[in-house]
């Protein structure tokens, strides 16, 4: 059965122990053994369908869980029934007589909802081809991952979800085959995994980011690149003011000759301490690509520069000693992320996913970001660092740059993004420091907006100002999908509905 239950009701705990399901019947979506995925998936979809139906003639909402990954409460619903499809995560090639014409058949693959960033990026280098962003983990599912907007880093590109051509989702009326307007696969494909066909670009672009309400998804074709090489340049180093302005106008040439190679970066990273962030040396990562080859000697991630779970070892002590909090983040930085390699160093190289590596679960975890459109960066970025450590925020300050992101959704929404990270271990005192920097940043008129797998502090009337027509045209595709006001609750939570997304 592709749909087993996995024990009596309980409690679920999410992977980083920040939110619980009191009263969740647990259920496990598994793979088959079918030699197409089209097969595979027609099996699949027509039972989730029939789960849907059980669930709501049981009187219980529903969740779709694939790692448990976000520390926000997104994926948290009580009294539901939790459908888990990390077991659900095999990868398929795509051949050329399964895609419309123009379309090139290559640099797809058919990928199961539950398989990982990980999975997915091993997969795609086996056959040459890469990812060309995701976030600094790969433990989540690739669909999670896209369906809470999870960011990128690369400065030309948008969201992980920008690798996505093509979406199965099963709600309790049918399922379904989403693509845009233009089409990707062929009819016969697409009626051979037992989908209804739904060409249209606005549906297209709410289920690139659909936040976990608009059904469960069960497939999604993923786009590639052909594989390339990065080399990583870490070092820590003291940032002067100015050099805020050349960030903020998109001259990373001129950021990158000052405080490391004189290349055009495709990556750049700056992770400062918010206790006088320029007076006391911030760590800064670039990357740069390079053109394949296969003599490359391979590097471990840590050997790239990977991981960012070193503060959590000085969680308590931040938190106790308040006064000591510049000090200790400090010592932090420099004893968890100076281990990379710097330009004197002999260079290393690595593929897009070898640089990836999978955070260990950080229990008491804060996680929060902004982010604002990158031309308002020199004017904002001291403020949000001033705000933030006068009320004992307790976690280093993280920068990093893309482009806008696909998706009705992305929080990376403006032409040039500064997507700009709270990370580390949780207090009181770091929470309100975080809402004390949304404060002001709105009483001057800046424009963000916030990532929704972290401890985002939105409601519905912010989602609408935040997301303006996009919302409208975002609820609009979600009406379309599901007509049925019952079908729509039936993917709603406490949290969801708060935010207007399953109202």
């Amino acid at each position: 059965m592709p749909i087993v239950q996995l024990g009596d009701e309980g409690r679920w705990t999410n992977y980083h122990g920040t939110g619980t399901c009191e009263a969740a019947t647990r259920f496990g979506l598994r793979s088959g053994d079918a030699l197409r995925g089209r097969d595979e998936l027609a099996l699949a979809a027509k039972a989730v369908q029939d789960w849907l139906t059980a669930a709501q003639a049981a009187g219980r909402r529903v969740r779709p869980l694939g790692a448990g990954w976000s520390p926000s409460n997104v994926n948290i619903c009580s009294q539901s029934w939790l459908l888990h499809t990390r077991r659900f995560n095999r990868c398929f090639r795509i051949g050329a007589g399964d895609v419309r014409p123009g379309i090139d058949a290559d640099a797809l693959m058919l990928v199961e909802a539950g398989a990982l960033v990980d999975e997915v990026s091993d997969k795609l280098e086996e056959q040459g081809r890469s990812l060309w962003t995701s976030g600094a983990g790969n433990g989540q599912t690739f669909a999670g991952a896209c369906a809470t907007g999870t960011h990128g880093s690369m400065i030309a590109r948008g969201g992980i979800q920008d690798h996505i051509r093509a979406v199965q989702v099963v709600t309790p009326g049918g399922v379904h085959w989403v693509e845009p307007a233009a089409g990707v696969m062929s009819d016969a494909f697409i009626a051979a995994t037992g989908s209804m066909p739904l060409r249209d670009d606005d549906l297209f672009a709410a289920l690139q980011l659909p936040v976990g309400s608009l059904g469960i998804v069960t497939a999604l074709v993923v786009d590639s690149v052909p594989k390339f090489l990065v080399r990583p340049i870490q070092n820590l180093r003291t940032v002067d003011r100015a050099a805020l302005d050349w960030l903020a106008a998109g001259d990373f040439r001129r950021f990158s000759a000052a405080y490391a190679l004189d290349q055009d970066p495709d990556f750049v990273q700056m992770i400062v301490n918010p206790y006088k962030p320029f007076k006391r040396p911030a760590m800064l990562r670039f990357l740069y690509r390079e053109p394949w080859r296969d003599d490359y000697s391979h590097a471990t991630p840590g050997e790239l520069g990977a991981g960012y779970d070193a503060l959590s070892l000085l969680g308590r002590l931040l938190d106790d000693y308040p006064w000591a909090r510049g000090a200790l983040l400090q010592y932090a930085m420099k004893l968890g992320y100076a281990s990379g390699p710097d330009v004197d160093d002999p260079p290393v190289y690595g593929s897009w996913g070898e640089g990836l590596d999978t955070h260990r679960p950080l229990a008491d975890l804060f996680n929060a970001s902004v982010t604002i459109d990158r031309a308002d960066l020199a004017r904002a970025f001291e403020m949000i660092c001033t705000v933030y450590a006068r009320h004992g925020g307790s976690t280093v300050v993280t920068l990093r740059f893309m482009a806008r992101a696909e998706g009705l959704l992305a929080p990376a929404r403006y032409p040039h993004n500064a997507v700009i990270d709270f990370d580390g271990p949780r207090s009181e005192r770091t929470a309100a420091a975080y809402a004390r920097v949304v404060e002001v940043l709105d009483a001057q008129g800046i424009g963000f907006t916030r990532h929704w797998a972290k401890s985002c502090r939105l409601d519905a009337a912010r989602v609408a100002a935040d997301y303006g027509e996009d919302f409208r045209r975002w609820r609009a595709a979600r009406d379309r999908l599901m007509p049925d006001p019952a079908h729509r609750a039936l993917f709603g939570s406490e949290v969801l509905d708060g935010l207007g997304l399953t109202c």
